[in-house]
């Protein structure tokens, strides 16, 4: 992104840094600390929701997000995970968080702020600066989505087919292969640039990412972290930092794959400051902005400008409880284009990837299928789920040969079905996904 177009994306737009070196600031003073938050006096007049305040404390300047402001104190919520400034301490004004992306970011790791965190030196800054926290492009604006995408992976390429500037959910409980998985998918040759947010993983599992799941291909790839042991602001800021480094390169031209693991840990965060700030909760805990505050995120990823680029994203979805109904899940799922659910009991047989084709969904697979594909695909869902649906009858031996030949066909040629469908994490791609079943399916289906 360079030029006239960038300063229209975010006119003015400076760093945080140089809003709180400016000659002439606007202060206040704290009046109140809590474990969540803290109150400053002085700045209701002249702060927002999302300014930045920033403090001087025992160790150094001290930030905090606005998430709350009244006639007399504005509530701030710390980006530390312990803030350490006292009452009276002096706090000002250093308006909204901004990063400055470059294409030197590429194979790096930052953290939320998008300061470098992976031991390779200083991180060169782009020409503009470009506030985290946008709005979704004008709909009117926006291209269309046409490109399929391959991604290597046969039982997304077969079933859930992706286009480019589509949105994606990976639906899952904990430990079914979600992370796995979008590793496979985040080394898919069909993107020039990989952005991936790591949102409230474990401290071990970031490098464990990086160099085995993602198999050290980072040429490409910007990473973006918040671990568990983060506050909740800097869990809550990662996904917006991500989603606006994606922007970037969109904004450049490139076709972008936006990854963030996992949207679930953002909502947690999100609830966090929403209840910091006097929400009152309403669906299982959450208060009511965290589904407005998801759609704004996602609605974001998409093409671009008609004959630009695009932001294909990929949303990890921790399922509660393994209740793909939850608030969280079922909010996201009406939000994106597309949702790849992941079975427990798939993974306990040692299928993987765990994906159960029955209950994913593409919405623009028809974009990717000729109408032989199509076919093809309605037939082996419909044979999948007669013989899903017939496994207690034949486990209790109700199950007669002969007695019915699209059941004999689905006993025949499931098994090879899911065979093709499996794939370990460090086997090749399958450029020719249709070719590779077909050659497991070898004499093919009989006319049904």
């Amino acid at each position: 992104m360079t030029g006239p177009a960038s300063a229209a994306r975010i006119p003015g737009a400076r760093t945080v840094e140089a809003l709180s070196q400016d000659p002439v600031r606007v202060s206040g003073h704290i009046v109140d600390v809590s474990p969540q938050s803290f109150r400053v006096a002085g700045l209701s007049p002249y702060v927002r929701l999302g300014d930045c305040i920033s403090c001087q404390g025992p160790n150094g300047p001290e930030l905090g997000e606005v998430v709350r402001v009244e006639e007399h104190a504005a509530t701030v919520k710390p980006f530390a995970v312990r803030f350490q400034s006292g009452v009276r301490t002096l706090a000002w004004k250093t308006g909204p968080i901004t990063i400055s992306p470059s294409p030197a970011w590429r194979g790096r790791t930052v953290n939320a702020f998008g300061h470098p965190c992976d031991d390779k030196g200083p991180i060169e800054p782009g020409e503009w600066a470009l506030a985290t926290d946008t709005m979704p492009d004008a709909a009117m604006r926006r291209g269309r989505v046409k490109d399929p995408v391959p991604t290597g992976v046969s039982a997304i390429d077969l079933f859930t087919p992706l286009v480019r500037g589509q949105r994606m959910g990976i639906f899952a409980g904990s430990g079914v292969g979600k992370s796995t998985l979008l590793g496979m998918l985040a080394r898919s040759q069909g993107f020039d640039t990989v952005v991936v947010a790591l949102v409230g993983e474990r401290g071990r599992e970031v490098r464990e990412f990086l160099e085995e799941t993602m198999q050290g291909d980072l040429a490409k790839v910007v990473t973006v972290v918040a671990t568990g042991d983060e506050s909740a602001m800097m869990r809550r800021l990662a996904p917006k930092t991500a989603m606006t480094v994606a922007e970037y390169f969109r904004d450049r031209g490139d076709h972008v794959l936006l990854i963030v693991d996992s949207i679930t840990r953002l909502a947690f965060a999100a609830r966090d400051v929403a209840l910091a700030a006097g929400e009152p909760p309403v669906a299982r805990g959450y208060p009511p902005s965290v589904f407005s505050d998801l759609p704004r995120l996602l609605e974001r990823a998409g093409p671009g400008a008609e004959g630009g680029g695009t932001i294909t994203g990929l949303f990890a979805v921790l399922v509660d409880g393994d209740d793909h109904n939850e608030p969280v899940a079922d909010a996201i799922r009406g939000t994106l284009d597309g949702h790849i659910v992941l079975d427990r009991a798939i993974a306990a047989e040692g299928r993987f990837p765990a994906v159960d084709v029955l209950k994913s969904i593409s919405r623009l697979a028809d974009l990717c299928w000729s109408a032989t594909e199509r076919d093809l695909m309605g037939r082996l869902r419909a044979m999948i789920a007669r013989f899903e649906d017939t496994r207690d009858l034949r486990l209790l031996g109700g199950y007669q040969r002969g007695a019915d030949p699209i059941l004999d066909q689905a006993v025949d040629l499931v098994p090879r079905i899911y065979a093709a469908l499996s794939q370990h994490p460090r086997d090749p791609a399958v450029p020719k996904p249709f070719e590779e079943l077909s050659r497991h399916l070898k004499a093919g289906l009989t006319p049904g």
